[in-house]
């Protein structure tokens, strides 16, 4: 629950970053604000969207300047820092053989294993595969993943636009009040699920069940809402 949590916090703060960025005009900074002529609830309102993209990169980037000086090369716990060198002592006589017998050995290399590629395929893949559509758990996480996905999918493409259509709202307005009133109840939801399995000690398959009928009502809830 508090994974899930975490989770949701990115996308609630990029919905205020987007409801932001809407309510500026999409030329910002080359267009007076007295020569704009719609507000942001006209039909022909285009928002800055090209911001949000900017900070958010900007944001990537910093966060990605401390990998940078992380080492090539890791030492494990109880092991000597001598990572590169060990590497260089081992491709050393490598280097020394006949390129010739290095060729061949890789040219029998490959077609053996495109030879015994179907057997493989044949013997292993498809007895594995048909383990996992005859497991219940995995099965019905797939079906609990497709439904969440569409549902979440279909609300953050057409609920902006359907807030405004129906209840006149801006987009920017529409953008934060997706924000506001749909994520703190994931996040809610996520609290409560994980108690309740605590409290009624609740096993995987049982949770699975559960959570499979709530997003197919889900589901049903939200197609509903565009009959």
């Amino acid at each position: 629950a508090c994974l899930h949590t975490a989770t949701v916090v990115g996308p609630f703060l990029g919905l205020l970053l987007a409801s932001f960025c809407a309510e500026l005009f999409v030329d910002i900074g080359s267009v007076g604000a007295d020569e704009i002529t719609i507000t942001a609830t006209d039909a022909r309102w285009v928002g800055a969207w090209w911001l949000g993209i900017l900070i958010c990169a900007l944001l990537n980037l910093l966060v990605a300047i401390p990998f940078w000086f992380l080492p090539k090369s890791l030492v494990k716990e109880g092991e000597t820092n001598e990572p590169e060198e060990t590497s260089e002592k081992s491709v050393a006589p490598l280097q020394e053989n006949d390129k010739n017998e290095t060729k061949q050995t890789i040219q029998a290399v490959f077609i053996k294993h495109h030879t015994n590629s179907w057997h493989y395929f044949v013997t292993d893949f498809i007895p594995f595969l048909k383990a996992l559509f005859h497991n219940p758990v995995y099965m019905l996480f797939i079906c609990i993943t497709v439904l969440q996905f569409s549902a979440f999918d279909g609300m953050i493409s057409f609920m902006p636009k359907y807030l405004e259509q129906q209840f006149g709202k801006s987009a920017s307005d529409a953008i934060f009040l997706i924000g506001v009133y749909n994520l703190p109840v994931l996040c809610v939801g996520y609290f409560s699920g994980g108690l309740f399995m605590k409290k009624f000690k609740i096993n995987v398959y049982q949770a699975a069940n559960i959570a499979f009928w709530v997003s197919l009502l889900e589901y049903l809830l939200y197609f509903a809402a565009f009959w």
